[in-house]
């Protein structure tokens, strides 16, 4: 069980996302990170779309009532376990009454909280995801407040085992963390309605850098700074969009879709994120600049490619470092 003793800015119960249902109008949402994600649940042997908690910005006070395991991933928001600074990206070993607490974020916005056995919340439509706009998902569709009490799952045994071997001992190990940072080159493919973009446009949207706007939040990220223009005014026909989609309304200023994205939109895409470079825009804050750097298609498939070949990786070596505890 966690108790919430402070709620933080927002704190949502977020899995891989709510897939199937796009054609029904509902949204995917999940984890703005999704790598970050994944490499929590790995850490403390949970399954990769097990749900964790997504902390943003400003962090809660989570009580813990069992003995486990946690693993924080994303974003370094200064987290504490009874007033002792831990590290991200590595198993910690909690006891039953300890408390973890957030400070000032160092770098990204978003941590990721998972807990051995994995967090229990009932499935609404195939996922745990918290949807806030349609209250549907996570822990009675909301974001977490005081006094909440969120059920786990139970530790399996073999974890329950290694506990008592590993809480005498700080690990000495994690895994290595995305490159962060509060200015980042962002790689995008060329979108579907690029060439119907001015020349001037197409240009700028390379080499000039664009601003995170106050008026962001999970479903895009609104840019300032440079304006991008078509050649021609007109009216396109809705389509499907995706993470990482770059729309242009009629003012200009793009939008970055993210996890709580709308299922389809009718503005032109300029430009499409590569998924390896999704979680380096979700940890953005307003006021954070980026550039955008193209690359083909071929190489967005092989960078991906890359990553998954990388995870396949971890997983192995964290199960033998698991094995070590046993």
């Amino acid at each position: 069980m966690l108790k919430i003793l402070k709620s933080g800015l927002q704190t949502t119960v977020q899995d891989l996302g709510r897939y199937g249902f796009q054609k029904y109008g509902v949204i995917v949402s999940g984890a703005m990170d999704p790598y970050a994600h994944r490499l929590a649940n790995l850490l403390v042997r949970n399954a990769e779309n097990a749900a964790t908690l997504e902390i943003a910005l400003v962090g809660p006070a989570v009580q813990f009532d069992n003995d486990g395991f946690i693993a924080l991933c994303g974003g370094n928001l200064s987290p504490k376990i009874d007033g002792k600074q831990v590290d991200l990206w590595r198993p910690i070993a909690v006891k039953k009454g300890s408390t973890l607490t957030f400070g000032a974020p160092k770098t990204g916005c978003r941590c990721y909280l998972a807990v051995s056995g994995g967090i229990s919340v009932p499935e609404v439509m195939n996922s745990r995801s918290t949807y806030l706009r349609a209250e549907i998902g996570g822990f009675h569709g909301r974001a977490l407040k005081m006094g909440d009490l969120v059920e786990v799952n139970p530790l399996p045994p073999e974890q329950l085992a290694a506990f008592y071997k590993a809480i005498s001992k700080e690990t000495d190990w994690q895994v290595l963390a995305p490159r962060y940072s509060a200015e980042p080159v962002i790689r995008i493919i060329r979108g579907r309605q690029y060439d119907l973009f001015d020349e001037q446009s197409k240009r700028r949207v390379f080499t000039e850098p664009f601003s995170v706007s106050a008026n962001s939040d999970r479903m895009g990220y609104r840019l300032e700074g440079t304006l991008l223009s078509l050649k021609e005014p007109g009216e396109l026909i809705s389509e499907a969009v995706a993470f990482g989609s770059i729309q242009v309304p009629a003012d200009g200023n793009p939008i970055v879709l993210l996890a709580d994205r709308q299922t389809t939109g009718g503005y032109p895409k300029i430009g499409q994120v590569a998924s390896v470079d999704l979680p380096l825009v979700s940890q953005l804050k307003p006021g954070n600049r980026l550039r955008f750097q193209e690359i083909s298609l071929e190489e967005a498939q092989q960078l991906w490619m890359e990553q998954e070949q990388k995870i396949r990786q971890l997983k192995i070596s964290i199960q033998l470092k698991w094995e070590e505890w046993k």
